[in-house]
Order: structure tokens, then sequence, then C-alpha cells
């Protein structure tokens, strides 16, 4: 029941992390016969800060058809998964997913099946949340500290306070120390 395509073929590649890598979807697009892949590494939690699939909703027209792996490539939220498939609707397009062949929005219980994908991909989002949050605070009983180290060790900060109660200059001081003003601002408070 998939409708032919009669206009373009474009992929969409994405991961997580600059580490990981895009060659198993990028090889799987263009043995698909992709005329153009838009990839991206990003994460697929917001479609807003995507700028290579904003792009791609902007260049579809009718009967262009978007190819991707699968679901979590494209979105892990089902919302935004709803909202990109409107977008690739409203522009006459069409979507599918190469490891999912039951994801194929040229037929008629796509929309369903998307939801309750996109669901799936949000709930596994959230899981890895949990289990990030659950390590963070298992290293913070460990002792682990998180965050950026101090520009100031707590004998320069002594200096820093003493040096601003005998009024000198905080543009002064902080040529001295080798830190922005504010820093000075901060510590002296």
């Amino acid at each position: 029941m998939n409708t032919p395509v009669s206009g373009r073929i474009v992929g969409y590649a994405r991961v997580s992390t600059k580490g990981q890598d895009l060659a198993y979807q990028l090889g799987k697009l263009d043995a698909a016969g992709c005329a153009q892949i838009f990839h991206e590494k990003r994460s697929g939690k917001s479609r807003d800060d995507r700028p290579e699939l904003a792009a791609l909703l902007a260049s579809l027209g009718s009967g262009d058809l978007v190819l991707a792996t699968v679901t979590d490539r494209i979105a892990r939220d089902p919302l935004d998964m709803l909202n990109i498939v409107a977008a690739v609707k409203a522009a006459g397009a069409g979507l599918r997913l190469l490891d999912e062949p039951f994801i194929d929005t040229t037929s008629e219980i796509s929309d369903l099946v998307l939801y309750i994908i996109g669901w799936a991909a949000r709930w596994q989002r959230l899981r890895i949340l949990e289990n990030t949050a659950h390590g963070r605070e298992m290293a913070r009983r460990r002792g682990v500290k998180f965050g950026r180290k101090p520009k100031l060790g707590p004998l320069e900060r002594a200096k820093v306070i003493k040096r601003r109660a005998r009024g000198e200059p905080c543009a002064q001081i902080a040529r001295a120390f080798g830190v922005s003003e504010s820093t000075v601002l901060r510590v002296s408070g």
C-alpha cells in the first residue's frame, strides 16, 4: 500500500555525540538510493536544536521521500515525532524507516504506529536520564566533584578579598590573578 515516489529520495542520519559514528546509517541510506543525505551529531531530545533536520524539512517538496534507519534517529519524543511527520506530510512528502519497515507515512496505519514507536523512544530516553542521574549520584557519594575547577584557590580568594577591602580596583586585581573582573567581584562579594 506504499505510494510510489515521484520526487527526490533524501536521507537523514543522526548520532548524539561527536564520538559516535554515522557510517552504518550513511551506508544504509546510500544503498537505499538517497540523492542527498542530511546528517548531524546532535542530541535527538529536541527537534529545535537540529539544523540539518530543519534544512531537510525546509527542502522537501511534493512527492519526496525521507528515509532514516530507525525512529530514535528522527525523534526521541512522541510529540516531536508527530510534529516532524506533520511537517513531512505538509510538504507533500513521505517518511519511511529502513530498519523499521512498518513505519511508513504512505500507509494508512502509520500515525498510530509512529505514535507508539515515538512513545517507546521517549520511554527509553527517560530510562537513560534516570540511569545517568543515578550514576551521577553514586559518583557524588564517592566524592567525585562535578563542574568546573574554581579559578582561584582558597589562598588566592583570601588575597583578593584583602585587596578589595583596601580599595584596590577590580581590574587591577583581575590582571594580577589572570581572571575576569566578574570573578573578582564574585569572590569579594
